[in-house]
């Protein structure tokens, strides 16, 4: 093989190796840090969670609110083993991939090694300055001379590089054996934690058999308490739905005379300026005007300020504060069947939000208190107008607003009530546009 070629291969097998090496590198890398954010929300949420569960679990007797956590609890666990899995598989694909380049380059030793000892043997044979000098001095003119010449440096100066190329690669090679085993014992640790989280799932799976136990004694009073707050629920529906028609009159009413204002000024402007309206010879009723037809349509709001506030409340779904500083969602939006109840469908028109003892709720935007009341069941209950839109705050222990306040997002509005017989401190939240409820947990950010 000649100088030249041979360099083209070592350089060529090393440059192909290295950017195998990182292609595979950047996208695996990308996942695993995407795996590992993943991981950690879940074991925020876990944590959090376990927070709130701790408390309830202060009272001995087993409630809905602990059978809310605990599932809450399952499926942030089953996540999380999910995606430990994921991280594993992953770790799998890089030991892979890192076993063939550490092949590849064990293999593009060995040639190098091969090549180096057939050029360190021919020097051998040829290694002293008279073989050398007559291999010069034998050529048949200048020319020749001078190419005999130019090889014997550039021999040397391949040789040299065969030496450094070697090195380098016994580098590269320590360096992904090195990853290698890295790889390994991260593998080793994330199927020991997966194993722990497996074992923790089956206690919270226990908790809930137990839990289930327990509230199936409680039935008939868990069954009186299902009624009352269905009761409640139906009352501060039709409350609200109450005020938004209300609202809606009102916004109509207030257009109509908008617009009544306005005919009127365009009426009394002359037709023509300074030139006397021809008579038609027909006596007028200059007391008679006949008003303009009321303004009909849904919506709230009757100026310029409300339709901007509308809109920006609009624009901000899916980035809105939580209405509570930390809380995990206990109570999703829409129809289910009952935690415990199976046959019992059960309709929420927000979310219920579980959070700590002494909580505060918070408008999660700018708004205009609308109402504040006190309902059975679900203690006191705040309404905050945005334009079109309204935020219901319930089960309040005590308010620090009035009807008719300007509230700002994030701003305080009472605190959330505690129940002394199971320790759950939960807020129901909802949204309405107009008529229409709205799932708050596709409002509220993550």
């Amino acid at each position: 093989m000649s100088i030249g070629i041979f360099k083209q291969f070592a350089h060529g097998w090393l440059t192909v190796i290295l950017v195998i090496c990182i292609s595979i590198l950047i996208p695996a890398q990308t996942q695993k840090v995407k795996l590992q954010e993943r991981k950690a929300k879940l074991e925020q949420e876990i944590h959090s969670t376990n927070k709130l569960l701790n408390q309830t679990q202060k009272n001995k007797a087993a409630n809905l609110n602990q059978l809310f956590l605990i599932n809450k609890k399952i499926n942030h666990r089953e996540d999380l083993i999910q995606a430990i899995g994921e991280e594993v598989n992953g770790l799998d694909g890089q030991i892979g991939n890192l076993s063939d380049t550490i092949y590849r380059l064990t293999s593009t030793l060995s040639n190098l090694k091969a090549e180096y000892a057939k050029l360190i043997n021919s020097t051998f044979k040829n290694r002293n300055a008279y073989s050398r000098l007559m291999f010069i001095f034998s050529s048949k003119n200048f020319n020749q001379a001078y190419k005999r010449l130019k090889y014997l440096q550039q021999y040397t100066a391949y040789r040299k590089a065969q030496a450094q190329a070697i090195k380098n690669t016994q580098q590269l090679l320590g360096r992904k054996k090195g990853e290698l085993e890295q790889q390994k014992t991260s593998k080793l640790t994330l199927k020991q934690k997966q194993e722990l989280e497996k074992n923790e799932l089956a206690q919270e799976k226990s908790q809930k058999d137990k839990a289930i136990q327990n509230l199936t004694k409680q039935e008939k009073n868990l069954l009186r308490k299902l009624k009352e707050k269905e009761a409640s629920v139906s009352k501060l529906q039709n409350t609200i739905e109450a005020l938004i028609a209300d609202e809606i009159r009102k916004a109509n009413e207030e257009k109509a005379r908008k617009a009544a204002i306005a005919s009127t000024k365009k009426s009394a402007e002359p037709s023509k300026k300074g030139i006397p309206e021809k008579s038609t010879g027909l006596t007028e009723n200059k007391g008679s005007t006949k008003a303009p037809l009321p303004a009909k349509g849904n919506s709230m709001s009757s100026n310029a300020e409300e339709v901007a506030l509308s809109n920006d409340f609009s624009g901000n779904k899916g980035r809105l504060p939580w209405p509570v500083e930390k809380g995990v969602i206990a109570a999703t939006f829409g129809e289910h069947p009952h935690t415990e109840f199976k046959n019992i469908i059960v309709k929420n028109n927000g979310i219920d939000i579980a959070t700590a003892t002494g909580a505060k709720a918070r408008s999660v935007f700018d708004g205009v208190v609308t109402s504040v009341m006190s309902i059975a069941s679900m203690h006191y209950v705040v309404i905050i107008r945005h334009g079109d839109y309204l935020t219901v705050y319930s089960n309040l222990r005590e308010v620090s607003v009035k009807k008719g306040d300007k509230i700002k997002a994030r701003q305080s509005i009472g605190s959330v009530f505690t129940d002394p017989e199971d320790n759950k401190t939960l807020l129901h939240f909802e949204i309405w546009h107009g008529t229409s409820l709205q799932n708050p947990g596709s409002w509220i950010g993550r």
